[in-house]
């Protein structure tokens, strides 16, 4: 790892300096293209979706820094230069969308890619700074500001507890499938945060500070908070709930009877079952899944026969932890297409 002299002592703020304007401004969403068209393992980064809250922050890159602060013995500062020097990790995981904080989360999105990021690993930047027992959550800071659903906020801010932000999986990453992050993905630097939600992977991220508590941030406390099913506490938007989703066939597409179907599945731990029904969920087919590489979705597929006219394909995956997508009413519920079944091929 990288000499402690050559570490630069962070000043105040000091990492906000490389802002230079919001192009554009305000909320924006890319919607990803249909399922159908998400047929390959790896997302290309024009068919990967983009959300962002408050603005796409233009940063000058010769005067970007990364600071590690808080409750730490050694806290620094780096360049993007000596950043890239350090070594890096490929980590290949499963990208999802939330979805809208503003209203109740009842409605699929199957706003998703499965990507390859590259940086270099959370958890070796951390341990440079050495982390007092007390820093139990780890701050992650953009350097983006603004408005979001008219609440100001002068920085997009998340946090992670201890256990996960030092998982091998997590990355401070410099690149998207083998190429520089674009500005909408978060360049030069962002957080990624394999098995949770992209909320929590923090873009044009300038700075990381370990606190004994969670963060104060609108983006914590406001937004991306849930009511848990039965308690009723809230609690934050953090773990990829288990889903999945149809690639093959395409809705309105004319099929033949003996149907090849395939698809992804993905969730925070490996998914090891996925059923397809075509009656509504009376009945239940196994498909065969794959194995999981690293973080990735898997696939799955098998072969149905249909009666003849119009058919609804269902799909539900379960995780190895025995978490079950619902059928309807969430997020993450079943993904159904509809299609014709012919003689003719």
């Amino acid at each position: 790892m990288v000499a402690p002299s050559v570490l630069e002592t962070p000043e105040q703020d000091a990492e906000r300096n490389a802002f230079i304007e919001l192009d554009p401004t305000g909320f924006f969403v890319r919607h990803p293209p249909k399922p159908h068209e998400l047929s390959t393992f790896i997302t290309p980064e024009d068919k990967l979706f983009q959300t962002i809250h408050m603005g796409a922050a233009v940063v000058d890159h010769k005067a970007w820094t990364l600071v590690i602060d808080g409750l730490v013995q050694r806290p620094f500062a780096l360049s993007l230069e000596l950043l890239k020097q350090l070594p890096s990790r490929t980590v290949t995981s499963v990208h999802e969308c939330f979805g809208s904080p503003l209203k109740p989360a009842t409605s699929a999105l199957w706003r998703v890619g499965n990507v390859q990021w590259t940086g270099v690993p959370l958890n070796a930047l951390l341990e440079l700074a050495r982390p007092l027992p007390q820093a139990q959550y780890v701050w992650s800071e953009g350097l983006d500001r603004g408005a979001f659903a008219t609440i100001e906020a002068d920085r997009y801010q998340k946090d992670l507890p201890r256990d996960k932000a030092f998982r091998d999986e997590v990355l401070v990453a410099y690149e998207l499938n083998g190429k520089r992050l674009t500005k909408h993905q978060g360049a030069p630097v962002r957080l990624v945060v394999p098995g949770w939600l992209g909320t929590n992977s923090t873009k044009w991220l300038c700075k990381l500070s370990l606190q004994s508590s969670r963060a104060p941030s609108p983006f914590t406390t406001v937004f991306y908070n849930v009511r848990e099913s039965g308690s009723g506490k809230m609690r934050p938007v953090w773990r990829t709930d288990i889903n999945s989703m149809i690639v093959h066939p395409a809705p309105d597409a004319m099929v033949p009877a003996e149907l090849h179907y395939e698809g992804w599945a993905w969730a925070e731990s490996d998914v090891n079952a996925v059923v397809l029904s075509i009656d509504g969920g009376q009945s239940w087919s196994d498909a065969a899944v794959s194995a999981r590489v690293q973080y990735s979705w898997q696939k799955f597929t098998g072969t149905l026969k249909l009666r003849l006219g119009i058919n609804t394909l269902t799909a539900r995956a379960t995780s190895v932890d025995g978490t079950t997508q619902p059928l309807a009413g969430s997020r993450n519920h079943c993904h159904s297409v509809t299609f014709t079944a012919t003689n003719h091929t």
